[in-house]
């Protein structure tokens, strides 16, 4: 095996190493289809490469509701071979692939009627247990429980009394999709996969009528690279369309973008210890606990603006905070809002442009042949990144995938093996540091058992192991892990979508800069100019999004960002 640190140096010999010889898989996306598709090719022993035009999980991939859930909601469309699915994988990533980022988190669903609302949900419910449980391990969440009107607000005190007369507790997970992505990367690349972010693909080679490679343009030098693989995928999301016309072809998927947003209100605004699941006439309103913070959203809209520059307009906020005010005592207001993001979901369109194409359809993500040699997927969800994956490469290899069977749902990711033994000496690691058990607590659940590798850092070099100035929630050691082995080459991608102070602080991550920059320096080699520069950017970058979010419509808002040069 190869190492699983992804740095600069890593990147270039990466992009060194595609350019010389021939890729069995390229990958062109870095969002979790992408970073699980990298994954299931390198685990079959395939030599693999994959590149992302931005940072890993930059687009919808970071900006989800961070559920690992089997859907709930589907079941009123009796699609239970889909929620089976989803409950499956959930299970699999709670249990053995992903402990360390994915957490069991309960759910409370109001009930507003006594005795049928209760019935027909209870069977629901009930029904979601038992397709999460029939086949699995172990069991990985408790089974729901019900709970009256007192019960409810027992665990729940914000709960309005005219919202519910009882409720259903049940279970689902929430996990850091950002990390989740950096980690899934970091993982292909231990198994030999060849990874390069903020790469983007200029052009399709076409040799005999097939796809057979990409040209690709290094965005930190501006280099072209020659990049020839026996089989391509395309796992770019929302942007499916624009990368697959570059094979000159008519085939491929339709994709459409739809908006979501959500809202990051202080932990102490509202008072309660699970979440909350409530339907509206538009989308589903997730109210969900987090250590520091609550995620509530989201909406569901469509976007028809640049797809680099989704954002939240005064009128989704005031959507939002309405919806939840329905159900909530506490009665939350601009004011309570840190921050907020937005993301774009890929909505698949019926069919292909090129029926006679072979295709593989899913309830929720379809495979397809866009050109030979090109293969794209869309579709489907976070949770199910993994089926997606396998889809993909059993499509790209054909009659070959039977010799060579994806092996990913028995491959745990950085972190996952030893976490058992990691979480039992965690009050050794913060005896030996001077911490509270909360710090430890933190850290595991960002890095599993890779935490030694944090605390390697700091041995090292023990200014380190002091919290931020500007946010004492992280460690200045988490800035120097994102740059030595998480890929981080900017502030932007430290800020958005490692550490993430973009969204946790009422700052946006700007007070922290100085502090982050001077870190990121020492290690970047830059000099004072680019450092300047690298915080300038962030920071008209926020300026930007603040503005945007004071607009009442999708266009002045994609018009305040494009006029700043900003993407978000």
């Amino acid at each position: 095996m190869t190492t699983s640190r992804l740095t600069t140096e890593s990147r270039s010999a990466a992009l060194a190493a595609m350019s010389s010889e021939p890729l069995d898989i390229l990958v062109i996306g870095g969002g979790v289809t992408g970073a699980g598709i990298a994954l299931d090719a390198a685990t079959r022993g395939l030599r693999t490469g994959i590149v992302e035009s931005a940072d890993w999980a930059s687009g919808t991939s970071s900006r989800s509701s961070k559920l690992v859930h089997g859907g709930l909601r589907y079941l009123y469309n009796l699609d239970f071979k889909l929620v089976a699915e989803a409950l499956h994988e959930r299970g699999l990533l709670l249990d053995s692939i992903a402990p360390h980022l994915v957490t069991g988190q309960p759910f409370l669903w109001p009930l507003r009627t006594r005795v049928i609302e209760r019935a027909y949900s209870a069977v629901g419910v009930g029904l979601y247990d038992a397709l999460a449980y029939a086949g699995a391990r172990r069991k990985t969440v408790p089974f729901q429980r019900h709970r009256t009107k007192s019960g409810a607000k027992s665990v729940f005190p914000d709960v309005r009394e005219d919202s519910l007369v009882g409720a259903i507790e049940f279970y689902d997970a929430r996990v850091d999709d950002a990390r989740l992505v950096v980690t899934l990367v970091r993982t292909a690349s231990r198994f030999g996969a060849l990874a390069a972010s903020r790469t983007t693909v200029t052009g399709l080679i076409k040799e005999g009528g097939r796809v057979a490679g990409a040209t690709v343009v290094d965005n930190e030098t501006g280099a072209e690279h020659t990049i020839r693989a026996k089989h391509v995928i395309n796992a770019t999301g929302v942007w499916t369309e624009e990368t697959q016309s570059l094979a000159g072809d008519a085939g491929g998927l339709r994709v459409l973008a739809s908006k979501g947003i959500h809202l990051i209100i202080p932990r102490d605004r509202i008072k309660g210890s699970t979440g909350m699941f409530l339907r509206t006439e538009k989308s589903v309103l997730f109210i969900i606990p987090w250590p520091e913070y609550w995620i509530v959203g989201t909406t569901d809209t469509a976007w028809h603006e640049d797809r680099r520059r989704p954002v939240a307009t005064s009128a989704d906020i005031d959507y939002v905070l309405d919806h939840a005010n329905e159900v909530l005592t506490s009665k939350l207001t601009r004011e309570d809002v840190i921050a907020t993001y937005a993301g774009l979901r890929p909505l698949l369109q019926p069919g292909t442009m090129d029926e006679s194409k072979s295709t593989k359809v899913s309830r929720e993500h379809t495979v397809t042949e866009a050109s030979p040699g090109l293969v794209v997927i869309a579709g489907g969800k976070l949770t199910t990144y993994r089926v997606m994956a396998k889809d993909a490469v059993d499509f790209a290899l054909g009659a070959k995938a039977k010799e060579l069977p994806s092996i990913t749902d028995r491959t745990p990711l950085i972190g996952a093996e030893g976490l058992t033994a990691t979480r039992r000496i965690a009050g050794q690691i913060a005896a030996k540091h001077g911490w509270e058990a909360k710090r430890v607590d933190h850290l595991i659940a960002r890095y599993g058992s890779a935490v030694d590798e944090v605390l390697a850092t700091i041995d090292a070099d023990p200014s380190l192991g002091t919290p931020l100035a500007a946010c004492d929630v992280y460690l200045r050691a988490e800035i120097a892990y994102a740059i030595t082995h998480e890929g981080a080459l900017h502030l932007s991608d430290i800020l958005r979508n490692r550490v993430r102070l973009v969204y946790e602080t009422r700052d946006r991550g700007v007070d922290a800069l100085p502090e982050v920059a001077e870190i990121a320096a020492g290690l970047l080699g830059w000099n004072k100019t680019t450092s300047t520069r690298e915080q300038k950017e962030y920071r008209e970058a926020i300026e930007a999004q603040l503005a945007a979010e004071q607009t009442d419509s999708d266009a002045a808002a994609a018009e305040a960002l494009t006029q700043a040069g900003v993407v978000t």
